[in-house]
C-alpha cells in the first residue's frame, strides 16, 4: 500500500486597511444621542454599511453607562465593531472588542474595504488631488490634506472624501463629503448635480432633501452657518 502525503498550501496573512467612522460622545449623553438623532433624520443611511469604532476617552464611563451606550447605538442600528478609550474593566463578554493605535484621518471615513482608487496625480506644494478619471461605482477616495477635484463623473455608490472642497467637472451621482476634517467654508460643484448625499464640516443632505429644480444642472453648495445652501452655477 503506498502513502501519499498531500502538500497543503501554507496559512498567508495578508493586511487589508479598512476606514471608519468613529464616534466619539460626549457628556450629557442624552443630548449627544439627540444629536445623533437630529443626524439621522437628515441622512437616514448615513451609517448603512460603515464600519463604526466607538471612541469613549472623554467620557470614561462605568462598564453599565458603556454597555447602555452600546445598546443605545444598536437601537439606532449603529452596529459597533469595537471601542476605544474604555477601561480595562468596562468590557467583557457581549462588548465590542478593545481598539488601540488607529491613525486619525479626519471625522468621516469611508464605508467597507477600500477598492483601488482611480489614477490619480497629487499636485506638488499644494494640498490638492487630481483625479484624471472617472470615480466608478464602489469606489471611495479620500483625501483629508486638501480639495479634490475629479475630471469626469462621479458614479452611484462612489464617493468623495476631502478635507477641503470638491470640485467635479461631470456628473456628481455619488457621496461628495467636503470639509471633513472640520472646515465649514469648503464648497461643492459639479456640472451635472445628481448627488446620493452631500455633506460639508458634518451637515448632511441627503437625495430626498435636494431641490429637484437643480438635478441635471451646474451647482454649487455651501454652508451659510448651520445652513446649507445650494445654487444653479449657470
Amino acid at each position: 500500500m503506498t502513502s501519499q502525503t498531500q502538500t497543503r498550501p501554507p496559512i498567508r496573512f495578508r493586511g487589508r486597511s479598512f476606514l471608519a467612522v468613529v464616534l466619539a460622545p460626549e457628556a450629557p449623553i442624552e443630548d449627544w444621542l439627540a444629536d445623533l438623532d437630529a443626524l439621522a433624520r437628515r441622512s437616514p443611511a448615513f451609517f448603512a454599511g460603515r464600519a463604526v469604532i466607538l471612541d469613549v476617552t472623554a467620557l470614561a464611563p462605568s462598564r453599565e453607562a458603556l454597555a447602555g451606550l452600546v445598546a443605545a447605538l444598536t437601537e439606532r442600528d449603529i452596529p459597533i465593531m469595537g471601542i476605544e478609550g474604555a477601561g480595562s474593566g468596562s468590557l467583557g463578554p457581549g462588548m465590542p472588542p478593545p481598539l488601540n493605535g488607529g491613525r486619525p484621518s479626519g471625522e468621516v471615513a469611508m464605508p467597507g474595504e477600500t477598492p483601488a482608487a482611480p489614477t490619480a496625480e497629487k499636485a506638488t506644494g499644494a494640498k490638492s488631488l487630481m483625479l484624471e478619471s472617472p470615480v466608478r461605482s464602489g469606489q471611495s477616495v479620500f483625501f483629508p490634506e486638501g480639495d479634490v477635484t475629479v475630471m469626469g463623473s462621479v458614479a452611484s455608490g462612489a464617493e468623495i472624501l476631502a478635507g477641503g472642497s470638491i470640485h467635479v467637472y461631470g456628473a456628481l451621482r455619488g457621496r461628495a463629503i467636503a470639509g471633513a476634517g472640520g472646515n465649514p467654508r469648503a464648497r461643492i460643484c459639479c456640472r451635472k448635480f445628481e448627488p446620493e448625499l452631500l455633506a460639508i464640516d458634518g451637515l448632511y443632505r441627503i437625495a430626498d432633501d435636494i431641490d429637484p429644480g437643480l438635478r441635471g444642472r451646474a451647482v454649487q453648495v455651501w454652508l451659510d452657518g448651520d445652513a446649507m445652501r445650494t445654487a444653479a452655477l449657470d
